[in-house]
């Protein structure tokens, strides 16, 4: 099954954030001669996701954008605005478009060794890597391993577990229908009675658009309350009743005050394993870029991993603090989000959720929020 008993690299995991490491590694002439094995339970044929995220200028996947935007639009029903962004665009990469660019990529690189099965077990010891694959247990030499396989949270009962899932519908129209101009972020119109919910609207021509309704809830819903939700927004709030859906896409995002390590037991977690999922709203592919950027450039100056800087932890604080609330429901999520964009330019709001801003634009933002609820949150915090 394995063409080699040894590997400076080996990736569990063949997901956004293993594929954006071997991507930067593949650019770099300094790992032309590395061995690099990268496992996963099978090969990624589906458009299984859709990541959206903001940036100012070129990222490093601009080739795969899908479709991006200058102007966002965010409802609630005490304020509404398009917002335009600039510096910022809002960007969508669809997953089977990145798996399609990576893997064709990886092909016509004799030293990526791409391997399907399901991990069951691993551990280290020195360069002794050993693995549980498909009930077969190999024992490998590697020089650094990356996991993104997210493992069972050993404190579970005491972590504030919530769950970002949602439904998505990618719809058509007979007649022209959509601004294409304009990207709807968060819409929370919608009805509040299960939780914080709000839907989004992609539009990607005049004509056809993706809309998710989206909860930050405990409990999943039946696909049946998926499909009401996303039947009454369209036509209730988007005023459509002649469409037709051609795609569908179903996805759920763990967001917890669990804490992730990136150096654990001689192995380097990556993505949502490795706590590149933002606890507070989901956002997951900026950070991941970011992690896989800092990575490759720490590899190809020598530099250990070990080193390598985290994001500050009074990020994971504000995400806490606001998981507590929501959880306990001290506060509507839309009312929150509400006085976020109203009271702040939305540039310095994005600048925040992507964990860029300073204690001093921090401070000046977290002043706009209801001042007790979250002073109290924060306390149980601390």
């Amino acid at each position: 099954m394995l063409q080699h008993q040894s590997y400076d690299y080996v990736f569990l995991g063949a997901g956004c954030a293993s594929l954006s490491i071997i991507m930067r590694m593949l650019e770099n002439r300094q790992f032309a001669d590395k061995k690099i094995l990268l496992i996963d339970k099978a090969a990624k044929t589906q458009n299984d996701r859709t990541w959206c995220y903001w940036e100012s200028g070129e990222g490093f996947f601009e080739g795969i954008i899908h479709k991006k935007w200058d102007t966002i639009s965010f409802f609630s029903s005490d304020y509404s605005s398009d917002m335009t962004i600039t510096p910022y665009q809002y960007k969508m990469i669809r997953g089977v478009d990145f798996y399609n660019y990576c893997f064709d990529k990886i092909s016509a690189y004799p030293s990526v060794e791409l391997v399907y099965g399901e991990v069951k077990s691993f551990s280290r010891s020195g360069n002794k890597f050993t693995l549980s694959i498909d009930g077969e247990t190999k024992i490998l030499d590697a020089g650094i391993v990356f996991n993104s396989i997210v493992q069972p949270d050993r404190n579970e009962k005491k972590n504030i577990q919530l769950l970002q899932h949602f439904k998505g519908w990618v719809i058509e129209t007979d007649n022209d229908t959509f601004n294409t101009e304009v990207a709807t972020m968060m819409d929370f119109r919608v009805p509040q009675n299960k939780g914080t919910t709000f839907a989004y609207v992609l539009p990607f021509d005049k004509r056809t658009a993706l809309v998710e309704y989206t909860l930050f809830t405990r409990e999943l819903l039946s696909q049946a309350e998926y499909d009401a939700g996303l039947n009454l927004y369209i036509q209730g709030y988007l005023g459509l009743k002649n469409y037709r859906v051609t795609e569908t896409e179903f996805g759920i995002i763990p967001m917890t005050s669990r804490r992730f390590y990136f150096e654990e037991n001689e192995i380097y977690n990556i993505g949502t394993a490795g706590g590149q999922t933002k606890a507070s709203s989901g956002y997951t592919f900026q950070f991941i870029q970011k992690q896989a950027q800092r990575i490759v450039d720490f590899l190809s100056k020598g530099k250990e991993l070990s080193q390598l800087p985290l994001s500050s932890r009074r990020f994971r604080f504000y995400d806490n603090v606001l998981l507590h609330i929501l959880y306990y429901n001290k506060l509507p999520g839309d009312s929150i989000f509400s006085r976020l964009f109203k009271s702040n330019e939305p540039q310095k709001v994005l600048k925040f959720l992507d964990n860029e801003t300073s204690l001093a634009e921090e401070l000046k933002i977290i002043s706009t929020l209801p001042t007790m609820p979250f002073l109290k949150a924060a306390l149980k915090q601390l």
